[in-house]
């Protein structure tokens, strides 16, 4: 009797065991898909836009949040871009426009370049860039961002919703072009769901 009941006793063991494994196995797909899905999923208008910090060209470190409270223009680009280098003169023209009204708004253009500030430094002496530019050398902030080429810009709001994902390059000096900056400076935010990508 006792020889069978220790049978039992090991028999409950090793099923608990086997439940354990088959219970962490799950745990860990589980995971990975959760993981994965953030990974692909795209970061568009009604997501409220990732923070980050990246270094300005002077090596300081400028976070996205410090901008909270102002319509912010993001903007990815490189300066290898033949689009982005046709779309930079009427972002900075636009920039001059609504800075000279005192608007609450500001440009921040992440340059993706894998070289140093110095290259991305001549781009902006040599078109007299006066918006904030960040570097990304790594790439890091682009793929939080999962861009899919440059130029690539969010309108995000002023609560650090995404109004509006603009994919390519705009001439950002027509007024269909900045309708949702417009909106933003004249109204404020507006619920999520009726952004636009």
């Amino acid at each position: 009797m006792e020889a069978s009941s220790g049978k039992i006793e090991s028999k409950k063991g090793s099923n608990l065991i086997a439940v354990l494994v088959v219970l962490a196995a799950v745990t860990v797909v589980l995971f990975f898909i959760l993981s994965q899905k953030q990974r692909f999923t795209p970061v568009v208008a009604g997501n409220k836009a990732p923070d980050f910090t990246l270094p300005d060209l002077k090596g300081n470190p400028v976070s996205l949040n410090g901008f909270k409270g102002k319509v912010v223009f993001l903007n990815f680009w490189a300066t290898w871009c033949k689009p982005c280098e046709e779309e930079m003169p009427s972002m900075q023209l636009l920039y001059n426009a609504l800075k000279s009204q005192n608007q609450p708004f500001e440009i921040v253009a992440v340059s993706i370049d894998s070289e140093g500030p110095e290259v991305v430094q001549k781009f902006i002496e040599r078109y007299n860039i006066t918006f904030t530019v960040l570097h990304d050398r790594k790439g890091r902030i682009k793929d939080t961002y999962k861009t899919t080429g440059v130029p690539e810009t969010f309108i995000i709001d002023q609560g650090g919703i995404i109004a509006e994902k603009v994919w390519g390059p705009r001439d950002w000096r027509t007024r269909d072009s900045v309708k949702t900056i417009t909106d933003l400076l004249e109204n404020g935010p507006t619920p999520p769901e009726s952004y636009r990508n």
